[in-house]
């Protein structure tokens, strides 16, 4: 770590736009050499061609519409940390940071990320729009989110991730993934649209690259009080580079887990409540007694919006044993306006597709 007069020096390096598997094996060398203490703190941008990332631990059959992805030219890929599946293209901007961690002072996650997440959102103000940090890992603007965001230590290293949408079609997302059909109606689709925010219909244009990554770069040179050089790769991380491609720009990684969306079927279940009509789709994990992801539609009031999304999001990976237990605490000191709709009502409604027979059962 470099200090002058006070001031830290990071560097700042743009990868440009790259396939998913090179931008994947550049996470792995620049993550392995700050974590060795072989390079400085990091500031990186990057760019994908269209992909969808699994995150480690995802089977592609069970969280993809491989179809799709096929007939659209969408690469599947990997990532070297956990989380979900997402979809990534040239309409974003991705923000990397390579931290050492004397430099954050905790090794607190929920700390870290609310300051990093703070530095971003601060960068994003200074191109014209309120950007916010909403825990726990999101940045919205005025209630949708525009930044996406998620870190991994590997031993002493720091990989913090995040996306900034400039002109993003959540529709491609939505069709990559593998969710219910009811989930791409046209109401359903505007009504994703309504909860994320691109820079382009924000501002009324689209700002040039080079004003987005200089915003973010002075964000995060504030809140750090760090001092921008601009880089390029070492030796060293080039070659980690190359060793790291040529494992994971490969089938055998791409598939590392392989299971069969038959063995992790859609559960369904409707029910009519006082509130409204609720719907609920969900992927099980039957070993395992854990829900995959779950997804409400349906015929009901609930403000914010983003409510039934954060809803959705706090459910994933859960264990059957404990969906009450979430719900409750994911409700408990929130101000959302549901009319008659109940907390209780969606736990009844999970359980009741949780004892609905799989698709595949006779």
């Amino acid at each position: 770590m470099m200090r002058e007069a006070g001031v830290e020096k990071w560097r700042l390096i743009d990868t440009g736009l790259r396939n998913a598997a090179e931008n994947i094996a550049l996470n792995r060398a620049l993550l392995e050499a700050r974590r060795k203490g072989e390079s400085p703190n990091t500031l990186r941008f990057l760019q994908f061609t269209p992909s969808a990332l699994l995150g480690f631990h995802q089977s592609a059959e069970q969280e993809l519409n491989l179809d799709y992805c096929r007939e659209h030219g969408i690469a599947v890929q990997r990532r070297i940390s956990g989380g979900g599946a997402i979809f990534f293209d040239e309409t974003q901007i991705g923000w990397e940071l390579y931290l050492g961690r004397q430099s954050l002072g905790t090794a607190n996650m929920e700390e870290i990320t609310r300051r990093i997440c703070e530095a971003a959102a601060s960068g994003m103000r200074m191109l014209g729009v309120d950007a916010q940090f909403r825990p726990r890992n999101d940045i919205e603007v005025g209630g949708r989110k525009i930044s996406g965001t998620g870190g991994v230590f590997d031993g002493d290293g720091l990989m913090f991730q995040g996306t900034l949408l400039v002109q993003f079609d959540v529709e491609k997302m939505l069709r990559v993934l593998r969710i219910p059909v009811e989930k791409l109606s046209g109401k359903a689709i505007a009504s994703a649209r309504e909860r994320v925010a691109n820079l382009a219909d924000l501002l009324g244009y689209v700002p040039p690259l080079s004003s987005v990554k200089s915003a973010l770069s002075e964000g995060f040179s504030r809140a750090f009080f760090a001092r921008m050089e601009t880089g390029e790769l070492s030796e060293l991380e080039q070659g980690y580079f190359e060793s790291a491609l040529g494992e994971i720009d490969s089938p055998e990684w791409v598939n590392l887990v392989h299971r069969p969306a038959s063995e992790l079927p859609m559960r369904e279940a409707t029910e009519k409540f006082p509130g409204g009509l609720l719907r609920v789709a969900l992927s099980y994990d039957e070993t395992r007694k854990r829900i995959g992801q779950v997804w409400f539609t349906g015929d009901f009031f609930v403000m914010p919006a983003r409510t039934i999304n954060d809803l959705e999001a706090a459910l994933k990976q859960v264990a059957e044993d404990q969906v009450e237990i979430v719900v409750n605490a994911f409700f408990h000191g929130r101000e959302v306006d549901m009319l008659q709709i109940k907390p209780l009502d969606f736990v009844v409604l999970i359980r009741q597709a949780l004892a609905s027979a799989p698709p595949s059962a006779s």
